[in-house]
């Protein structure tokens, strides 16, 4: 089984996904880290950013799917029911469809959003509320596979988890979304 996770900034997808891992023995590819090591390899500074700028660029040199496809390849290694976290893109979200996935859609209010995104102290999360929302706004690109647009992948999501409450209740509502 292939499960994609997208979702807004601090909405839980590492939640989703360490509960996968836990319940269903999920192995875990971040589209994240995948980045995260390019933006590394270059040298830039390590934040929402640099990230930002780096996966478009990716995108737009290899194909809208490039992300995807490369975290694909590792997992297939890997073997087993995999999990591909992070998809920003409603490319990304076609991918794993293409692939026979299904996607799973995280969200919460913004200010537990960014409440949560201070709490786990991330370098890339440490912004104020107003440039934090900026950001989620400048990753919003229609028209333009190549760039992010974190809102239209969670619209195309098979499923929209709300991510409001316990983990308990977390956990409840992805048993109820799996397919």
């Amino acid at each position: 089984m292939i499960i994609g996770i997208t979702g807004s900034f601090g909405a839980g997808k590492g939640e989703v996904v360490e509960y996968l891992k836990a319940a269903h023995g999920f192995s875990h590819h971040s589209a994240s880290g995948f980045i995260t090591e390019e933006v590394v390899r270059r040298e830039l500074p390590l934040n929402r950013d640099s990230m930002t700028l780096v996966a478009n660029e990716l995108r737009a040199q290899h194909g809208a799917s490039y992300v995807v496809d490369s975290l694909y390849a590792r997992a297939q290694a890997a073997g087993g029911n995999v999990v591909i976290e992070s998809l920003r893109a409603p490319a990304e979200v076609a991918r794993i469809r293409e692939l026979g996935g299904f996607v799973i859609g995280v969200d919460a209010p913004a200010q537990l959003r960014y409440d949560r995104a201070v709490k786990r102290g991330s370098e890339k999360d440490a912004v104020t509320f107003e440039y934090f929302l900026a950001q989620e706004r400048r990753e919003q690109n229609p028209g333009d596979p190549t760039k992010q647009n974190i809102f239209e992948a969670l619209k195309l999501s098979d499923i929209v988890i709300q991510n409001d409450d316990t983990l308990e209740t977390l956990a409840e509502r992805i048993e109820a979304a799996l397919p």
